[in-house]
């Protein structure tokens, strides 16, 4: 190291560096699924009884019912023990035990999904040795989930949350429509999911004309019009700032002309209505690619399975629309190489986090490191795609250990190279990958 930049000259010394501007970041969590309290909580809480179709969902409960937990009780307690009808007849408290019982107090809790659970109790300053799931229920009904909400934004360092509010499901847009104001917390920013309108445009053409718009299955230019005025007149209702939709493995850009139905329709509203609105609006238009919807329904939202990709249908898409901003994330470990060569060949690409069933710390470190080794610091190393609120705890604060083991290697190869980095530069980049790449790419 230089004399000009004695404070890093070890590894060790990088390494604390690096940890220390990484808990100093606050973060901008580009995707999840969280909501404020004026979307209604399930949980009796210090506030007030509970609303059972409320969509923000915290606690311990929800928690330990979250689908990753669902999905790996039924490999230790099978459908032929307890059927999957009889688990979901279960209370949510009843469900949380059982999970509990046969993930946790029967086998070692050493799954990603089961840590997050320990990191977030022992983060929020209860003792997961005490083994009892009473005492922190009582402790999470003496809180009051706006006050909840900021405790968790304090503990996780995340200073935004983005939504997704998907436009086709009922119960949100009715509460959308009860109540303009009802996103209007400052901590959040809404996401227009949509979808429907790119998978089954027949289906969500019938909701357009029960809604009162012109639409049809007919991709006529009055239907093509309406949608998109039905989308603006969304943007504008929840002041959306991008778009997104989650695909299929087998999605292809371009179709054939002879090709699937379904398919050809999505792609014409994608080019004639999506993305037109997205470039008129300024707004990204983000793309989870990967996901292969409940390949076991009996397993609710646990039974939806990964698919390999076909990048080379996005880079034809980024070709063809160079005037659009794309966010894209996929779902496979085999499409993360080839994406990251992508976003080398495509300034309008924002590569994003480590979606779901790569979401785990052995990938997230060798994904993230392959990135940088190929992006420098121009990509978005992770969203915590958060379901439950105190998850942000658990998902940013692994992301963070996993982040500082890799810039502390990045930083010290270019040391060894003669290049000396400043914590002041440190500063920078952090800030670039937990916030500023996403602002950027938003504002374009």
């Amino acid at each position: 190291m230089t004399e000009n930049n004695p404070q890093v000259q070890t590894r060790q010394q990088i390494h604390a560096a690096v940890a220390s501007v990484l808990a100093a970041q606050p973060i901008v969590d580009m995707h999840t699924h969280v909501y404020p309290p004026t979307f209604g909580t399930p949980v009796a809480n210090a506030a007030g009884a509970p609303d059972p179709t409320g969509l923000m969902l915290w606690g311990i409960d929800e928690m330990l019912t979250y689908h990753y937990l669902v999905a790996e009780v039924f490999r230790v307690v099978p459908a032929t023990k307890l059927p999957h009808e009889q688990f979901w007849k279960m209370s949510k408290s009843a469900q949380a035990d059982h999970i509990w019982k046969h993930l946790f107090v029967e086998r070692s809790p050493v799954s990603e999904a089961c840590r997050g659970v320990l990191t977030c109790l022992s983060k929020l300053g209860m003792s997961p040795a005490d083994r009892s799931l009473a005492s922190w229920r009582a402790w999470t009904a003496k809180q009051r989930p706006s006050d909840y909400i900021d405790k968790v934004m304090q503990l996780s360092n995340v200073s935004r949350i983005t939504m997704t509010n998907p436009v086709f499901d009922d119960n949100e847009r009715a509460r959308w429509l009860r109540d303009p104001q009802v996103a209007n917390d400052p901590r959040f920013s809404a996401v227009l999911r949509i979808d429907p309108i790119l998978r089954d445009f027949p289906n969500a053409s019938a909701k357009l004309a029960s809604w009162g718009y012109q639409a049809s299955p007919e991709l006529s230019q009055r239907t093509i019009d309406e949608t998109k005025r039905f989308l603006a007149d969304w943007i504008d209702r929840q002041k959306a700032i991008y778009l997104a939709v989650s695909l299929p493995p087998d999605w292809r850009y371009p179709i054939a002309e002879t090709g699937d139905p379904a398919a050809r329709a999505g792609q014409v509203m994608l080019e004639k209505v999506v993305l037109p609105l997205c470039q008129e609006r300024n707004l990204p238009f983000a793309m989870m690619i990967g996901s292969r919807l409940k390949v076991n329904p009996n397993l609710g939202d646990a039974g939806d399975m990964v698919g390999l990709s076909d990048v080379q249908s996005l880079t034809n898409l980024l070709r063809a629309f160079p005037g659009n901003r794309f966010f894209v994330t996929m779902l496979a470990r085999e499409n993360q190489h080839e994406l990251a060569v992508a976003a080398r060949k495509f300034g309008n690409l924002m590569v994003f986090g480590c979606w779901w069933f790569v979401n785990n710390p052995s990938l997230i470190n060798e994904i993230t490191r392959m990135r940088m080794e190929l992006l420098g610091t121009s990509f978005i190393p992770q969203h915590s795609d958060a379901r439950v609120l105190d998850q942000l705890i658990y998902k940013w604060d692994h992301t963070r250990t996993i982040l500082a083991e890799v810039l502390t290697d990045k930083y010290a190869d270019i040391a060894a190279a003669g290049w000396n980095v400043t914590p002041e530069e440190m500063q920078r980049d952090v800030r670039h990958l937990l916030a500023g790449n996403f602002e950027a790419h938003l504002k374009g």
